[in-house]
């Protein structure tokens, strides 16, 4: 029996795992709106917009994020952090994947949609140079200094990298410290990109199946304890 074959069961239940995550409301998300935070992970142009690991697929999550910002603003919340790449000329990532986002440039600066927000200058921004979210930067320090919060909701790009690392980080983090930690991914603030074998034939590159990954890794988030959701709905 092929792979294909045989996970044919599995790949059902990832379909129907997905098209049944559950829609819940921001008053359920966000219970004690001084005790809550959203953490970003890369919306930034380069990925969203123009670059050479931009996506339309990612595009297209700048709005429900954008939502979810204002929305949750209102409801009283006060802390928001954009995890941003901002890599330095000579990363060692470029190796992977090229080189992009380089700190200072168009790429790595928020999109214009966070930017526009009315309380953008209260967030608070914390540059990665590799894809994890908390190694040599400042992103720990933003957790200690906020030992209070219960409740994260994590959104970002992409679903099977930097969110992933996000979520689960986020995750093992306050398991490790037998802290209280709800951790919310809404799937429609989240994605990933595509690339099929066909075309990566012609770069050449390693295929990417967007699809198969964006639920793999939503079902592998929810398996260690992420909730996984559909929306939060205003």
């Amino acid at each position: 029996m092929t792979l294909a074959e045989n996970t044919r069961p599995f790949l059902d239940y990832l379909d129907d795992f997905v098209g049944n995550l559950p829609i819940i409301s921001l008053d359920e998300a966000i219970l004690e709106p001084e005790n809550s935070a959203i953490i970003t992970a890369d919306v930034i142009n380069g990925f969203l917009y123009e670059g050479p690991l931009a996506s339309p697929r990612v595009a297209a999550i700048d709005e429900p994020i954008t939502r979810l910002m204002k929305a949750a603003w209102k409801r009283g919340m006060r802390d928001i952090l954009l995890v941003q790449e901002g890599h330095t000329q000579d990363s060692i990532e470029f190796d992977a994947y090229g080189q992009h986002a380089v700190k200072g440039t168009w790429e790595a600066e928020a999109i214009d949609m966070i930017k526009a927000l009315p309380f953008y200058d209260q967030m608070e921004t914390v540059y990665k140079d590799s894809i994890h979210p908390a190694l040599n930067n400042g992103f720990d320090a933003w957790l200690d200094a906020r030992k209070h919060l219960n409740t994260i909701m994590a959104v970002g790009d992409v679903t099977d990298l930097c969110l992933y690392h996000l979520a689960t980080y986020l995750r093992f983090r306050a398991n490790a410290y037998h802290q209280d930690m709800r951790v919310i991914v809404p799937e429609n603030c989240t994605q990933t990109w595509d690339l099929s074998v066909e075309d990566a034939e012609a770069l050449p590159a390693m295929p990417h199946h967007g699809d198969l990954l964006h639920a793999t890794f939503l079902y592998h988030m929810a398996l260690n304890g992420v909730e996984v959701v559909k929306e939060i709905s205003a």
